[in-house]
């Protein structure tokens, strides 16, 4: 039974938590002065960064079927959202091990820039992902035997169940329930869970607070202003009321929060004026995306200065809901994603950083293959990318879905039947930053569910 202490504790910590939120790349020298000391002192340093596709990403003109029978089917199920197959030679697959029955993908025309990863072994491509409760068939699916989801095909509550393992109103996410394990380990424990996109429920742990950042870096408590309505001494005293002691209960825990945000602002901006912008020119301009993921690749620059050796990052690019104007539209969100995925790989090798730092996508859910005119509507499963040094790459891991309308894996207009769900993904990669198995259903709360041979799909 709880306590009433116990309760205000735990409503303050919430309170607390929603108060802090607020072709080849040339090797460039300054790039690289800073990677070799990452390298040289960061030995156990790792980093997760999940690159987060708002609106359920449209899974089929993504990862495209290209052998001739299944590039027919996948035509004939969508004339007019269908990639001319010309159009899908420059971006084939060519796995290291080649797919059941001649099976073959083509990336998207516009995600070119991520072939030279594929081809290097340091990006894997995960078929058929998406939210489940427990393993499930289809047959246990229509004929409603199996817990399911709540609310499929709901953007709020399938985002908050891909990200928390719970619908809309979860106050954890996996990537902050990882934070929990790894937080006492980090110098600052406010800079274990990093989130470069505003917020979300992903990077919230049960104790971890995630720390938001702007993407030219941490955001200053009252602007950093050294004046108040151009007074000094009014600027002084306005923060003195905002971090002194109090007997009062609630403004006391407000004055922590103040205090802890002005301190980190300042330890963070003090460690990042030794990473500049400048020092950091692979990330292509207009492209916000890869701002985000510039200010993440200049802080795990200095990791060690902040004495951070486990971090979870949070990036996000929104858009894909597209019910409309897909083939007018998807192209260019995904050079976008493809061209800020490539430069931040990159920009890891050049601070010698690639394999202590794994990237991966996520989505509400994929979409139908059926088309609706020139869009798609809410779909399930997906196709998702793991990017890094560490990744067992240039290959496929899980099995191609059958392509049309009522097939084994379709439950209604080419709606993906997930045969790889989130938790197996997101264990997967928690096994890699060190969640030992006892404590992997802290972290996901279904995986319980699923055969612990089936935890590791070894990507990573």
């Amino acid at each position: 039974m709880f306590t009433s202490d116990q309760s205000r504790r735990a409503f303050l910590k919430r309170s607390a938590a929603l108060g802090l939120v607020g072709g080849a790349a040339p090797f460039v020298t300054n790039l690289a002065a800073i990677g070799e000391a990452a390298a040289a002192t960061a030995s156990d340093y790792r980093a997760l960064v999940c690159v987060f596709l708002f609106g359920g990403n449209d899974y089929a003109n993504t990862l495209t079927p290209y052998d001739q029978p299944s590039y027919n089917q996948y035509a004939a199920a969508r004339p007019n959202l269908a990639h001319p197959r010309d159009t899908l030679a420059a971006t084939l697959l060519n796995p290291a091990t080649g797919l059941p029955g001649g099976r073959q993908y083509a990336l998207g025309p516009t995600m070119a820039p991520l072939i030279p990863i594929f081809d290097a072994g340091r990006m894997a491509v995960v078929l058929n992902v998406g939210t489940l409760v427990q393993p499930t068939t289809k047959a246990q699916y229509t004929a409603n035997t199996v817990r399911l989801p709540p609310k499929l095909f709901s953007h709020n509550d399938q985002q908050s169940y891909w990200q928390a393992s719970n619908p809309e109103g979860a106050t954890s996410g996996w990537g902050g329930r990882i934070g929990d394990l790894f937080q006492s380990g980090n110098g600052t424990s406010t800079l274990t869970c990093i989130n470069a996109a505003g917020n979300a429920v992903f990077l919230s742990g049960r104790s971890a607070i995630q720390y938001s950042i702007g993407t030219n870096g941490p955001i200053a408590l009252l602007n950093n202003s050294s004046t108040l309505f151009g007074s000094a001494a009014a600027a002084s005293t306005l923060r003195s009321l905002m971090t002194g002691t109090n007997a009062n209960l609630f403004a006391n825990e407000h004055a922590t929060i103040s205090r802890r945000a002005l301190d980190t602002f300042t330890q963070v901006n003090a460690a990042l004026a030794s990473a500049p912008v400048g020092n950091f020119p692979l990330f292509p301009s207009g492209n916000n995306l890869a701002a985000q993921l510039q200010i993440v690749a200049r802080m795990i620059s200095v990791s060690q200065e902040l004495g951070a050796r486990r971090q979870v990052f949070f990036v996000s690019q929104g858009g894909f809901d597209l019910h409309d104007n897909l083939l007018a539209q998807q192209p260019g969100l995904l050079a976008t994603v493809s061209n800020a995925i490539r430069a931040f790989y990159d920009t890891t090798v050049a601070l010698g950083v690639a394999d202590r730092v794994t990237t991966f996508t996520g989505s509400d859910f994929g979409r139908t293959l059926q088309s609706n005119d020139d869009g798609s509507d809410h779909g399930w499963g997906g196709m998702h990318f793991v990017v890094g040094g560490a990744v067992n790459g240039r290959r496929f891991y899980g099995t191609p879905p059958a392509i049309g309308n009522n097939t084994p894996d379709d439950v209604g207009q080419g709606r993906l039947l997930p045969t790889i769900s989130v938790d197996q993904y997101a264990s997967t990669l928690a096994s890699w930053f060190g969640v030992s198995n006892g404590n992997m259903s802290t972290v996901l709360p279904n995986i319980g569910n699923y055969n612990p041979s089936t935890w590791n799909l070894g990507f990573v």
